[in-house]
């Protein structure tokens, strides 16, 4: 069993690095914190007896040797990351769940014959720049590392330059260690478990997501002495299209969710017509076809909404995730392991995006939730109990050690 009060008190030193006065995070992906993260749980790895690899985008390998070292590797983690106003659970959760099935293991002195990597994703939430999902995209043959060196964040740095700066730029070529599996742990980031009394989610599936960068663009005008009759104004029409997005949403089906998170205008000064707004749509749904056509409504909505207001629009497709389904075998190993702890479960979809859904694609994959308080998430509230955060833990180290030793 893991030691509770020891996952418990690693979850709050890791919040102490980037901690924030609501009591949540801010360590945005290769800023200076999550290096300070990055280093706080090599330190811990190293002492847990794991040797450490990085590859060539950030990605951290914690490995706990196995009687036979050279059999593919039974892997767990998340991302240690978080949005700027941050929660102490969402990803950090999965990478310390990890490192405390290793701390238990070793407590217990069990020998897997697989070795077991505990693993740290680079960039998962995309705080700083995009893609989201970059470590494990890359990972997964999305992009080149050379692709993602040569991003800018918004602090208009290069993403191969804070790699090195932050002391996390290695050798290993990403998608070349060989996994046998891969679990990732995570709070649900929704109201579901909590509302059923259910201390277990047996994720069966994370919904397709595409995201899109929009650029709507009109004319700078002075806001005093442009009559209303003759504006280009970019503001006005980006609001439109905000609203009718969100009217799209609600009349599609209750599964849509698609969120307008950012918005950046331009020149940004109080008495000058905007000429210019940046936003950006995330867009989601757990069936592939509907998501399709909502992405093709939307394009024709704002395309139209723009005509009419004599604006030009560019919306471009950051990102697609199509809709993935969960391995079988990995699903059953994580239920048998919340009822031989006796602990309630039930099957569950993840609305939110993960890593372990790219890694899904190259090795059996599954996914482990425990509720949070309210099923909020992306917000310094977020909190989850030490009972169920050891919970959830337990099962990843029966799932994982089942695994582990088979060959």
């Amino acid at each position: 069993m893991v030691d509770r009060d020891r996952l418990w008190d690693s979850l709050m030193a890791m919040g102490d690095i980037g901690g924030l006065p609501g009591g949540g995070c801010c360590r945005l992906a290769l800023s200076a914190a999550d290096g300070a993260g990055r280093d706080l749980f090599v330190a811990w790895a190293r002492q847990a007896g794991c040797s450490i690899a990085v590859d060539q985008v950030g990605n951290i390998y914690a490995r706990r040797p196995g009687r036979v070292n050279e059999a593919a590797s039974v892997s767990t983690g998340s991302h240690l990351d978080t949005q700027p106003h941050g929660g102490k659970f969402d990803g950090i959760y999965g990478v310390l769940a990890g490192l405390e099935v290793v701390r238990a293991l070793n407590d217990a002195k069990i020998v897997t014959e697989r070795p077991i990597d505990v693993i740290v994703w680079t960039n998962e939430e995309a705080a700083r720049f995009l893609p989201p999902l970059t470590g494990s995209s890359t990972f997964a043959g999305v992009h080149s590392a050379e692709f993602v060196h040569a991003i800018e964040t918004v602090d208009g740095t290069r993403v191969g330059d804070d790699l090195r700066a932050i002391g996390y730029l290695g050798d290993e070529v990403p998608g070349t260690r060989a996994l046998d599996s891969f679990f990732e742990a995570h709070i649900e980031q929704g109201p579901i478990l909590e509302a059923e009394s259910k201390t277990i989610g047996v994720v069966t599936q994370v919904q397709g997501l595409r995201f899109f960068a929009v650029s709507v663009l009109g004319e700078d005008g002075h806001g005093g002495t442009l009559p209303m009759t003759v504006r280009r104004d970019a503001m006005t029409g980006a609001a439109r299209m905000i609203v009718a997005l969100d009217e799209l949403a609600r009349a599609t089906d209750d599964a849509v969710r698609i969120t307008v998170g950012s918005l950046h205008v331009h020149p940004n000064s109080g008495s000058t017509v905007p000429g210019a707004v940046d936003f950006t749509i995330d867009l989601r749904h757990p069936d592939a076809a509907t998501l399709e056509q909502l992405e093709q409504k939307a394009r024709t909505l704002l395309t139209d909404i723009a005509a009419s207001a004599r604006l030009s629009i560019e919306m471009g497709l950051k990102m697609i995730k199509q809709p993935v389904l969960f391995d079988a075998d990995i699903q059953a190993s994580i239920a048998r392991g919340a009822e031989a702890l006796g602990l309630p479960s039930r099957a569950i979809l993840s609305g939110a995006g993960h890593d372990a859904m790219n890694i899904a694609g190259l090795v059996p994959t599954g996914m482990i939730f425990i509720p949070c308080a309210g099923g909020v998430s992306h917000n310094e509230k977020e909190s989850a109990d030490p009972a169920d955060l050891a919970a959830g833990a337990n099962v990843l180290l029966h799932a994982m050690l089942e695994r582990a030793n088979r060959l």
